[in-house]
């Protein structure tokens, strides 16, 4: 049966995204079809776009889809036609890091989420007969039909039934990124000090999860005032502007050292600053898209003898199944206020829509794709 759709098509940054007419392939036992709502736009699709990650282009993009189940294969159980859904990233379920519950770190990572087809090498969206690059992150939401997977489909709980997709889309990826760096990588005790550099989407979420872990001082970091103050209405305790030595100011407020520092930046000098205000057991998370060739270095006498660390983290070490839902709870109760960040735009706006987000004038882009 062919499903016909329209999904924005990126080619590379020299031109802008098309919103093109195309056609899904048939479901596989364990896959599900998405009628997509809405999707965030977060800045792994423009980093694919820029050709800084190893996804092949031409592509459709988008990872932070939600939507309304519309089909599902024979072997899917974790939800059925009708149910509200959100989807993330997709992982094999076999490998050592799997068998863990640890799926952002799966063995099979790229041909699940960045080959541009399934992990087999088939097509999952068809362009005047011929296969189009998609399943970006086992989903490419930026397309009005999904083909999403029995590992990367969340069911919205019932205590969410109230709160609308479009908002909840941006959950799965940069929200769940930052807080789960703080609550699941670094596992952020209360009362020690963090700083957050960078208050985009997934540093903000990294302070708000830092809110309920009980952090103390927060501190936020960016060069945006406008998102300095949005971070202090939304847990920091702290904010300096990264342009007047806020490395100094960190170690005048924490003159013991920090806990945790959390980089979102990507900028080797910025984690190498941070890296010298850690204290003995300090643990430096770096999550920012860094250039492929770009190198860090650090005094290994002063790490070993200190045991401070630095982690690598992916998707905030989320296991989707628990923390999604958990960070709906938080949401609900309102300690984890994500819908501060977000604006909408339609889905034909969406290249106004990465205008905005890259000029910092928004922080959360969503697109609203179709209706619930």
């Amino acid at each position: 049966m062919n499903i016909h759709a329209q999904a924005a098509i990126c080619r590379g940054n020299t031109e802008p995204f098309r919103i093109e007419d195309v056609v899904l392939d048939d479901l596989r036992p364990d896959e599900l079809r998405i009628r997509v709502v809405a999707c965030g736009i977060c800045h792994t699709d423009l980093a694919v776009r820029d050709e800084q990650l190893p996804v092949p282009l031409p592509v459709v993009l988008g990872h932070e889809g939600a939507g309304i189940v519309e089909a599902v294969g024979s072997d899917v159980t974790v939800a059925a036609p009708g149910d509200r859904v959100v989807m993330s990233f997709n992982s094999c379920g076999h490998c050592p890091s799997c068998a863990v519950d640890a799926p952002t770190y799966c063995y099979e990572f790229f041909p699940h989420n960045w080959s541009g087809t399934r992990a087999d090498g088939s097509a999952t969206l068809y362009r005047d007969g011929k296969p189009v690059n998609a399943n970006f992150f086992g989903q490419s939401s930026f397309a009005t039909q999904a083909i999403a997977h029995q590992r990367n489909v969340v069911k919205v709980p019932a205590s969410a039934a109230d709160i609308p997709l479009e908002r909840l889309a941006p959950i799965g990826c940069g929200l769940m990124t930052g807080a789960g760096a703080v609550l699941r990588a670094m596992k952020v005790r209360a009362g020690l000090p963090i700083a957050v550099f960078g208050a985009g989407t997934v540093g903000i979420a990294a302070i708000m999860a830092a809110k309920i872990a009980g952090a103390d001082p927060i501190i936020a970091v960016d060069v945006h005032e406008s998102r300095l103050a949005l971070a202090r209405e939304l847990g920091a305790t702290h904010s300096f502007n990264a342009r007047e030595d806020a490395v100094g100011k960190i170690r005048e407020l924490c003159p013991q050292g920090l806990g945790y520092a959390f980089d979102t930046t990507g900028i080797n000098t910025v984690i190498q600053g941070a890296w010298g205000l850690l204290a003995p057991m300090g643990i430096c998370g770096i999550v920012g898209a860094s250039d492929p060739a770009a190198q860090l270095t650090f005094n290994e006498a002063e790490f070993m003898g200190g045991g401070r660390r630095v982690m690598g983290i992916l998707g905030g070490d989320s296991d989707l199944v628990t923390f999604l839902p958990e960070l709906i709870e938080h949401h609900i109760a309102g300690r984890f206020p994500f819908e501060r960040l977000i604006r909408y735009f339609e889905f034909d706006e969406i290249n106004e829509a990465i205008e905005a987000s890259e000029s910092g004038e928004v922080v959360k882009p969503v697109l609203r794709i179709g209706t619930e």
